[in-house]
C-alpha cells in the first residue's frame, strides 16, 4: 500500500508540470498587455515598458516559463498579483477554503440526494418512481449551473424571500449555492447507482439470501450495496474533482468570496499569476482526492488490498 501511494504521489509530478505548461501557454497567448492594464490606458510607453522588463514579460516563452517552475520548485513562491502586488499563494490559501467548503457541500447534496434515489430506482425498477428519478436526473444532467443558480435566485430569494441571494456566511447563505452545485451531480451520481445496484441485485448469491429468508432491507443495504459502491465512489470522487471547477460560475453567480470568483475577476484584468496558480492548486486538489478515492478501494474491497500488496 505505502508503495502505491509513493507511486502515485511520484506520478503527479508529470500530470502538474503538463497542467502548469498548458495554462502558461493559454495565458501567454492571451491577447491584452498586463502591464498596459496595471498602469492605466494614459501610462505613457516607457513606464510600460519598464514595467514589462521588471515583471519579466519581454523575456522569451521559455525563459518566463522556466522562471516559473523554478521560482514554485525552490521557493514554493507563485509570484504576485499583478493588481495589488500579494503573493499569489497567500491569495489563493486565504480564499480556497471557502471553495473546498462549497465544493464538500455540494458532493454532500449529490450522495443524500443521488443514492437514496439510484438504490429505490434499482430495486423499483420500471415503477412510476424508477421513471420518475431517471427524467428528474436527465433534466439535472441538462440544466447549466448558471441559469439553475439565477432560476434559484429568483425563487427562493426575490419571490418567496426565504433565502439570501449572496453570501457564504451563515447556513442560510450556503443553501442556495450548495443546491446549485450538487444537483447536476446528483443526477450522474443517481444513475450510477441505479446502474451499479441493477448489475448487483442480479447476481447469484443475493438470489440466495432472499432464498434463505434473509430481510430484504438487509440484503439490499449490507449485500448488494457494498459491493455496488466502487463505481459509486468513483464517480463521487470525480464529481468532487468537477465541482471544484464548477464552483468558478456559481461563486460569480452567488457572491461567494471563493478561488472560482478571484479567478474569474483575475481573467478580466489580465491577473496572469492569479489564474495560472488557481488553476495548479484546483488541479492539485483534484489528484489528491483521486488517491484519496483509489486507497478507499481497499477498504471496500478486500480484493483490490491484495492486489495493493
Amino acid at each position: 500500500m505505502h508503495k502505491y501511494i509513493l507511486r502515485r504521489l511520484f506520478l503527479l509530478i508529470p500530470v502538474m508540470l503538463g497542467v502548469s505548461f498548458i495554462v502558461f501557454t493559454m495565458m501567454y497567448l492571451t491577447p491584452g498587455d498586463p502591464a498596459r492594464i496595471m498602469l492605466g490606458e494614459s501610462a505613457p510607453g516607457h513606464e510600460v515598458e519598464r514595467l514589462r522588463e521588471e515583471l519579466g514579460l519581454n523575456d522569451p516563452f521559455l525563459v518566463q516559463y522556466g522562471n516559473f517552475i523554478k521560482d514554485l520548485v525552490v521557493h514554493q513562491d507563485l509570484g504576485r498579483s499583478y493588481t495589488n502586488s500579494r503573493p499569489v499563494m497567500g491569495e489563493i490559501v486565504s480564499r480556497f477554503p471557502t471553495t473546498l467548503k462549497l465544493a464538500g457541500l455540494g458532493v454532500l447534496v449529490a450522495v443524500i440526494i443521488g443514492i437514496p434515489t439510484g438504490i429505490i430506482s434499482a430495486t423499483k425498477q420500471y415503477s412510476l418512481f424508477d421513471n420518475i428519478s431517471m427524467v428528474g436526473a436527465l433534466l439535472g444532467v441538462s440544466m447549466p449551473n448558471f441559469w439553475q443558480g439565477i432560476m434559484l435566485i429568483l425563487l427562493f430569494s426575490v419571490t418567496l424571500g426565504w433565502l439570501p441571494a449572496s453570501g457564504f456566511s451563515t447556513p442560510q447563505q450556503m443553501i442556495l449555492p450548495a443546491l446549485t452545485l450538487g444537483t447536476s451531480s446528483a443526477a450522474i451520481i443517481t444513475r450510477m447507482t441505479r446502474s451499479s445496484m441493477l448489475e448487483v441485485i442480479r447476481q447469484d448469491y443475493i438470489r440466495t439470501a432472499r432464498a434463505k429468508g434473509q430481510v430484504e432491507s438487509v440484503i439490499i443495504n449490507r449485500h448488494a450495496l457494498k459491493n455496488a459502491l466502487i463505481p459509486i465512489v468513483t464517480v463521487i470522487g470525480l464529481q468532487f474533482g468537477f465541482l471544484l471547477g464548477g464552483a468558478v460560475l456559481t461563486e460569480s453567480i452567488f457572491s461567494v468570496p471563493g478561488l472560482g470568483r478571484l479567478m474569474v475577476d483575475a481573467i478580466g484584468q489580465r491577473n496572469f499569476p492569479i489564474v495560472q496558480g488557481g488553476v495548479l492548486f484546483i488541479a492539485l486538489t483534484f489528484s489528491m482526492v483521486n488517491l484519496g478515492v483509489d486507497i478507499l478501494y481497499a477498504f471496500l474491497d478486500p480484493r483490490i488490498k491484495s492486489q495493493y500488496k
